[in-house]
């Protein structure tokens, strides 16, 4: 593992426009779970058997906006989550000049949080709502605190995420600078994602670049393709490897 972490901070040191794609694995260590581990609460609660995707889902907004806010709320926005080792870690190299985008699966604004400015948010982010009328903004915060289906307290209209929900496409403004971030890249960092969530994960075949590595806790369908794979927690994997650049 040592030879492995060596090996990454002189692919760092050699690189001049790195990319990071990156899963909730980035998120889980700053507290964040999978909102897949616990649904069970709310299909108690319909007397109807739903999946996590399906609990997230247009449909499922649309249909019961009250109980897709109560789940959205409890399993989706965590306040209090500070960015950890890996959001700090990528920050420092953006700041370095080494690392030239963020392409994130992620909706939890860490990045952000940790100082990253060239962020591209895949699936949106909890901290920005709009009224489906009026297209007034809100933060996250007014979302937490509404009781039910939160509304516009302008014309009265719905406030909905600007999160992508399953049914949903994403945008294609994000999805052309991503693509056009991964296909410059001297170097692709892949990390806290095992691959399984398309469209997302079928941007990375559009890297052509020099290094492609990939940190994971598990093994993904992009292992066999990577001049690196270190499968360990990122947020370590990162503080170690900072300690060499």
């Amino acid at each position: 593992m040592e030879n492995k972490i060596e090996n990454l901070a002189q692919i760092i040191k050699d690189s001049n426009n790195i990319v990071f794609f990156g899963g909730a694995g980035c998120s889980c260590e700053s507290g964040i779970p999978d909102f897949r581990s616990s649904n069970g609460l709310f299909n108690e609660k319909l007397n109807i058997t739903f999946t996590p995707e399906q609990l997230v889902s247009h449909t499922f907004y649309i249909r019961y906006p009250e109980e897709f806010f109560r789940f959205y709320k409890s399993k989706l926005i965590y306040p209090d989550a500070k960015p950890n080792d890996a959001h700090l870690a990528l920050a420092k190299l953006e700041e370095m000049g080494k690392l030239k985008a963020i392409v994130t699966q992620n909706i939890d604004g860490l990045h952000q949080a940790a100082g990253s400015k060239n962020v591209f948010e895949l699936h949106g982010s909890v901290h920005r709502n709009y009224c489906t009328k009026c297209h007034e903004f809100y933060d996250a915060k007014f979302i937490i605190d509404s009781k039910g289906a939160p509304t516009c307290t302008k014309c009265g209209g719905t406030v909905k995420p600007d999160v992508v929900l399953y049914e949903e496409g994403l945008d294609d403004n994000v999805i052309r600078d991503a693509v056009d971030a991964i296909s410059k890249a001297d170097t692709l960092i892949i990390g806290g994602t095992s691959l399984v969530v398309y469209p997302a994960a079928g941007l990375i075949n559009y890297f052509k670049g020099k290094n492609l590595i990939l940190i994971n806790k598990s093994t993904t369908s992009a292992d066999n393709k990577a001049d690196l794979v270190i499968n360990d927690s990122i947020g370590k994997v990162f503080n170690d490897v900072m300690k060499l650049i």
